[in-house]
């Protein structure tokens, strides 16, 4: 049985931003990535939280992600703001972007922020979630090192890729909340279960010659299965045009691992989109999206994308969040 012990949200954000300032981070660029770390234990996504810090912590050291780096911005157009990330965590790079894409899709409703030259942002929904919050409907698109062959092919050509979209709500929080990768499951779920020596389920990845496996050691040096096969690799390719070439960031197949010390920096984009409904719906959108949310809920056993994580999160501020305490022992070991 895998020990656990119970943290409060504060005090996972504290013990993640402790270890990332002492593993050579700026705490301007800790901060977002630990209360990052914290928001997505909450939402019990822990293969992305906690578990990541001494990955980013090793990544830091090594000079994959530049701890110390400043998100450079520029606006070359009226609607579309830019961030050279410049080799650091996306983290920082959005929180810059979003303090000036968030008043501008209020103006002109709708607006854009294109990151390069970023790292590994974590979960998606994470910021999409944020817009809205903001009263926005949030788009966003990431792009991550070859894992996905193409249809008929074997060898990876495009990132697990996610993409997400989230619709503001009555009650100031996301009301539909989409979050998904182009494979079946993802990645970081493989590398886990690599981790602690578990097989995977049968679907989730392949080996190099393109077949099924249940080893995720083999299947980390294979591919990740593609969600409903040409449909996954076709969210996959419209995730790396978006987060990629739109962004002038570093195609899949030329990035590093976010895995591991091999290469440089990966050098990854994100692309956020930021509309307010009230520019397009006619200040009808609130009821649309009422009515649309309830006619899942109203329906036994129906689930509705984000009531899952919503409902985590609820308990995880009252109750706290069990914490793999291996987990706990790696982030202890960076603090020497």
């Amino acid at each position: 049985m895998t020990e656990t012990r119970n943290l409060t949200l504060g005090e996972i954000e504290d013990i993640a931003f402790r270890a990332l300032v002492a593993a050579g981070t700026s705490e301007a660029n800790a901060r977002p990535l630990a209360a990052a770390t914290a928001s997505t234990e909450a939402d019990g996504v822990a293969s992305h939280g906690l578990a990541y810090i001494p990955i980013y912590a090793e990544h830091v050291q090594c000079g994959k992600v530049d701890g110390q780096a400043q998100a450079v911005l520029s606006q070359p157009r009226p609607g579309v703001i830019c961030a050279d990330a410049a080799t650091g965590f996306a983290h920082s790079a959005i929180d810059a972007g979003f303090e000036k894409l968030i008043p501008l899709a209020r103006e002109q409703g709708v607006a854009a922020l294109a990151i390069r030259n970023s790292y590994n942002c974590g979960v998606l929904g994470i910021h999409t979630a944020r817009l809205a919050e903001a009263g926005l409907m949030g788009i966003g698109f990431t792009n991550a090192p070859a894992s996905i062959a193409p249809s008929g092919g074997a060898k990876p050509v495009v990132g697990t890729n996610p993409f997400s979209i989230a619709a503001p709500g009555a009650d100031g929080q996301a009301e539909v909340l989409i979050d998904q990768s182009a494979s079946t499951i993802a990645k970081s779920e493989v590398m886990k279960h690599a981790r602690e020596g578990k097989t995977i389920p049968e679907g989730w990845a392949l080996d190099a010659q393109g077949n099924p496996t249940t080893d995720p050691e083999v299947g980390l040096k294979g591919s990740m299965a593609p969600s409903g096969g040409y449909k996954g690799v076709g969210i996959a390719l419209m995730t790396e045009m978006m987060a990629a070439a739109m962004t002038g960031a570093t195609l899949g197949t030329e990035a590093s691992p976010f895995s591991g010390t091999a290469g440089g920096p990966p050098k990854t984009g994100q692309f956020f989109l930021a509309i307010d409904p009230g520019a397009t719906s006619g200040n009808d959108f609130g009821a649309r999206i009422a009515a649309l949310a309830a006619s899942i809920r109203d329906q036994e056993n129906a689930r509705l994308p984000g009531d899952g994580r919503k409902a985590k999160r609820a308990r995880a501020q009252t109750e706290g969040v069990a914490v793999n305490v291996a987990t706990l022992d790696r982030i202890n070991a960076i603090f020497g």
